[in-house]
């Protein structure tokens, strides 16, 4: 434990500060990471974010981290505002934490499990009811532990390829599964391990000086003149938040007023599927135009489905949660259905805006059955966009900020350690050219 390092002991400084700077200058930061001993590490691995704030005005970007493979790691930053600015970086996971993460991420894959309900009749007009263990099924990762052979019901679904797999009722066939729920997570972590985990998100000391910022040419911010279209690349940072008001450094991007954005979603059918953070696109949508309705479809509102209704102006605006693994409250499992399946069963055209989002629910997953999903989604688009190349698809990346989960030592997410190589790897696989498709990014603040 004490060559790991130490979010006490690693510091970081600003090179060469200036008595002054204008917008859209770049400020450079090294971080120096220590160990428990105080002693100066020799490799990297260690994962870091850095930002540049100032609480006064709610301004905050994000700094491009670079391991220098030494155990010092180059932060740079692009001063996007007038005002003033400081600097912080926090320890997110120690390079042995990130070790410990890829570990359980690509061994241990049923640390997280699910339940499944059966439900059937039983002697003399009873009902029986049994409460099972589930997981994916998927060779090796750790996820034989519920058995072999004949020790379970298997739902393979044809065209995703894709088997769900439960732990046998005693008394109800495999056809009586009808809800599904989060189960549990497991603590298979080594004391040392937990020791690890314990400096996870830790804020490091370092370089207060106050960074001041001031005109270029008139502007009061970084101006981004570029019109937004599909195609484009984003760049470290994507963009910054001034007065709390996010602007993007990809393209000129607008702020809608409620007219504006009721008039875009004019005469469209909105189908948006994924996780929690798109739901939140939905809730956001159902307050942004008063007039688009909330139906009650009696489900679980958790996940799904939900619909929305505005008669005035033609819009039907629609999310489900994705395919199993979820982790959810009890839902009834015939509503959980692939994103993949969903695509294919649309027609697309004009007047259809599919968005969908993928990440948090496979933190726990080995990378190659996250990739096995998002290739299965690539072709349903891409067929989408053979019969109806005229359809608009937006493709929502993972959220990347830290969350910590007190309350659920067991969980083992990785944040941003494992989510990364996810964004990375939706933003690689749909390179959608001459089409109507775009990435949504999301970060932290």
């Amino acid at each position: 434990m004490s060559m790991t390092t130490s979010p006490d002991h690693t510091k970081f400084i600003i090179q060469d500060l200036k008595e002054s700077y204008q917008i859209g200058e770049e400020l450079y930061v090294m971080v120096h990471a220590k160990d428990f001993d105080n002693k100066s590490k020799c490799y990297g691995g260690d994962f870091f974010q850095a930002k540049l704030f100032w609480s006064k005005t709610k301004a905050s970007v994000f700094g491009e981290v670079v391991d220098l493979l030494n155990g010092s790691y180059s932060v740079r930053f692009l001063l996007p505002w007038v005002g003033e600015a400081q600097v912080a970086v926090r320890l997110i996971h120690s390079s042995e934490a990130v070790q410990v993460l890829k570990h359980h991420r690509d061994t241990d894959s049923d640390r997280v499990f699910f339940k499944g309900y059966y439900n059937g009749p039983g002697p003399n007009k009873t009902r029986l009811s049994e409460t099972v263990k589930c997981n994916v099924k998927w060779d090796k990762n750790g996820l034989e532990h519920m058995g072999t052979r004949d020790c379970c019901c298997e739902y393979n679904d044809p065209r995703t390829g894709e088997t769900w797999r439960c732990q046998r009722p005693k008394l109800l066939p495999c056809n009586a599964l009808v809800y599904h729920s989060m189960g549990g997570y497991r603590n298979r972590l080594t004391n040392m391990e937990k020791m690890l985990m314990k400096q996870t998100n830790k804020g490091i000391s370092g370089d207060e000086r106050i960074i001041k910022i001031f005109h270029s040419d008139g502007n009061e911010t970084v101006d981004v003149r570029k019109k937004c279209h599909p195609d484009l690349q984003t760049p470290v940072p994507a963009g910054f938040y001034l007065n709390d008001v996010w602007t993007s450094f990809v393209c000129s991007t607008r702020h809608f007023t409620v007219q504006m954005t009721t008039e875009c979603l004019k005469d469209k059918h909105i189908y948006m599927m994924g996780d929690s953070t798109m739901r939140q696109w939905f809730e956001f949508f159902t307050k942004a135009v008063p007039t688009l309705k909330q139906m009650n479809l009696h489900v679980q509102y958790q996940a799904g489905p939900l619909m929305a209704v505005d008669v005035e102006n033609n819009i039907d605006l629609h999310w489900r949660a994705h395919g199993v693994p979820l982790r959810t409250l009890i839902t009834e499992i015939a509503n959980l259905h692939y994103v993949s399946n969903e695509i294919d069963d649309l027609g697309g055209g004009p007047h259809t805006i599919i968005m969908f989002s993928l990440g948090p629910h496979f933190t726990t997953y080995p990378l190659d059955f996250f990739t096995h999903r998002v290739l299965r989604i690539r072709k349903a688009v891409l067929a989408l966009l053979q019969r109806a190349p005229d359809t608009t698809v937006i493709i929502k990346t993972v959220n990347t900020g830290y969350k910590v989960f007190a309350k659920e030592p067991n969980r083992l997410d990785g944040g941003p350690t494992t989510q990364g190589k996810r964004v990375t790897f939706v933003t690689e696989t749909f390179p959608f050219s001459r089409s109507r498709s775009t990435y949504v990014g999301q970060t932290k603040k």
